[in-house]
């Protein structure tokens, strides 16, 4: 049943001396007329979308965001306030479009209009000290709502973003923890939305003269976004489970507003990011053809002349490799063909016919063998430092190339294998097993060769992610995993010097205490890249292992990735880790035979 309707001239009028001047000046006889037109031609479930289309407001999301809003099932829904109107309108529009039952904690000025009173849970922003008591009964009326099931639609700041005048921005004010408690109480998954943009310099001017002011500017804020297309970005839901884990309701509200304010920082060309330091720069365009495949016929001879001995692993029908080149100049020269296709389809890659260059000339390659299909599936290669800088010195490290390094660092490593060109062909990267299968390969040559106790090497962060993206993984991994002492005597080749990320809108130490945790790092990635990748599979990898950063490097020679220098040593890896590539017999023979050469160098 439709509610009793007022007329438009008691909903917007201002009882004042001067009001005609007033309502004009402030958009409210506009906005009455709007009104009035409308509600007398749509059902008042369809106003939301009536508003938009009579003020030829429109929206810009992804279909693959849009796809982020769960259908059923309790859901709270956050969002940044940057123009006190038109961002509510469009979150129903879109909300009511993915599910019906959605309602909106708003301020209760909006019940005046009769056709949202049904979907309004009315609260009192302006009801200073007793706003606890007043605003009791809606909140319990919207944890009741979100228990049985609904969806609802939050805006934490509780105001219109503003200026602020100390931190020199536009941006919500503080979002208030007591809604954490409401979350609790809920104990549903939050979706974070946000919205670029900001209210004109009259609205924030008129603020710092008093703040009802500026709350008397917003119809006529409203008014003067007819016409225009507004971008907004969707998160990942987030589950209570998560939220459920942190310490305070503080920490909670700081962290959704990290979560919603990160979303402008890429995709929308008016995100809230600061970043200071130097430009990256862009990479190569011209690339030469590359080479094609060599003969099934000739792999599969040279292959099968390898020793028994030289096959490290297998699984179904694939089987891991180790070889010179020397015992596999067609297959070596296959590997360099499928490195660079499978680089470049990531934004790296040499640009040449093929990736193959001097070193791998004196390094040990591991390469998975699909036997079924007769194709390489992936490969390795590993550099014995201890043989190569015996025979050729620093100069025989690829990683040379790279960054300085002090020979007593190498030295101090002992023996050590570098790691590095690493792939797997793009058809078989859906899954896990080519990658594992590898390391599987890995962890059984090191058992074979257990002198070996230190893994290092580049890891690469390619131009395919967004510079933000890119700085957030350097500035995560410098400040919270890396070894200062060692990383003294690594320097890098062409530094990529790049000051703290600043994001408008949140403190700089909450965005550092988040990114502590890689799984929260990787997350918030996620939603900044279009594609919803996280941190790059390899460097998550060598964190799992235990992974330390040293240094990153710049390379222009192969598309301008961004290269970490990761160091792990295997006797600080997780047992049961290690277990999983070696085998459990074969890690517990590794580690006690560096546990008895610490104690026979004790003992000397």
């Amino acid at each position: 049943m439709k509610p009793e309707r007022q007329e438009p001239r008691d909903i917007f009028k201002i009882h004042a001396p001067f009001a005609p001047l007033l309502e004009r000046l402030f958009g409210l006889r506009r906005c009455a007329a709007i009104y009035d037109d409308l509600v007398a031609r749509c059902d008042e479930r369809d106003l939301p979308a009536r508003v938009l289309d009579c003020m030829a407001i429109s929206h810009d999301l992804a279909d693959e965001e849009f796809g982020r809003i769960p259908v059923t099932g309790p859901l709270v829904v956050i969002a940044n306030h940057p123009f006190g109107g038109v961002e509510g309108l469009i979150l129903l529009d879109l909300l009511q479009r993915a599910r019906p039952d959605v309602r909106v904690l708003a301020n209760s000025l909006l019940c005046r209009i009769p056709e949202l009173r049904y979907v309004v849970i009315p609260v009192d922003p302006f009801a200073g000290r007793s706003a606890a008591a007043a605003n009791r009964t809606p909140l319990r009326e919207a944890v009741r709502w979100v228990r049985g099931g609904g969806a609802l639609l939050i805006f934490p700041a509780g105001a219109v973003a503003h200026l602020q005048p100390r931190r020199r921005e536009i941006s919500d004010p503080p979002w208030s923890p007591r809604l954490a408690r409401l979350l609790r109480a809920c104990a549903a998954s939050v979706l974070p939305v946000f919205f670029p943009g900001q209210n004109g310099l009259l609205f924030q001017l008129a603020g710092l003269l008093h703040p009802r002011l500026r709350t008397a500017l917003i119809p006529r804020e409203f008014l003067n976004k007819s016409g225009r297309r507004f971008p907004l970005r969707i998160a990942h839901a987030i589950p209570w489970k998560k939220l459920s884990g942190l310490d305070d309701d503080r920490e909670v509200m700081d962290y959704l507003r990290l979560k919603t304010y990160l979303l402008g920082c890429a995709g929308t060309g008016e995100g809230p990011c600061v970043e200071s330091g130097d430009e990256i720069p862009p990479g190569k365009a011209e690339q030469e053809p590359v080479i094609p495949p060599q003969s099934v016929a000739i792999l599969s001879e040279e292959i099968g002349r390898l020793p028994r001995s030289q096959l490290l692993t297998e699984s179904g029908g694939m089987q891991v490799f180790q070889a010179r080149a020397t015992q596999i100049p067609y297959t070596l020269l296959e590997i360099g063909r499928l490195r660079e296709l499978t680089f470049r389809a990531a934004g790296e890659g040499t640009g040449r016919r093929f990736d193959l260059d001097l070193f791998d000339e004196h390094y040990t390659h591991l390469f998975i063998w699909n036997r079924d299909s007769l194709e390489i599936v992936g490969a390795y290669r590993l550099g014995k430092t201890d043989e190569i800088l015996r025979e050729l010195g620093k100069k025989g490290l690829y990683t040379q190339t790279l960054f300085h390094f002090r020979s007593r660092m190498l030295e101090g490593l002992g023996p050590a294998l570098e790691m590095g060109r690493s792939f797997v062909r793009e058809e078989y990267q859906r899954g896990y097993t080519p990658l594992l299968l590898l390391w599987k390969g890995i962890g059984r040559y090191v058992s074979e060769n257990p002198r070996y106790r230190m893994l290092f090497g580049p890891v690469s962060i390619s131009r395919d992610y967004t510079d933000l993206s890119r700085r957030l993984i350097v500035e995560t991994l410098q400040e919270s995993l890396s070894l200062p002492e060692l990383a003294r005597m690594v320097k890098p080749r062409i530094p990529m010097r790049v000051k703290r990320v600043r994001i408008k809108g949140c403190a700089p130490e909450t965005a550092r205490a988040v990114m502590r945790d890689i799984e929260e790092l990787s997350a918030l990635i996620a939603d900044i890249e279009i594609d919803q990748k996280g941190i790059p599979v390899l460097l998550r990898h060598y964190l799992n292992l235990g992974g330390k950063l040293l240094a990153f490097n710049l390379d222009p020679e192969f598309g301008d990735v961004l290269d970490g220098l990761l160091l792990v040593d295997l006797m600080h890896t997780d047992r049961r880790t290690l277990a999983r590539y070696m085998g459990k017999d074969e890690a517990e023979a590794f580690r006690a035979y560096h546990e008895n050469l610490a104690t026979t160098s004790l003992a000397c």
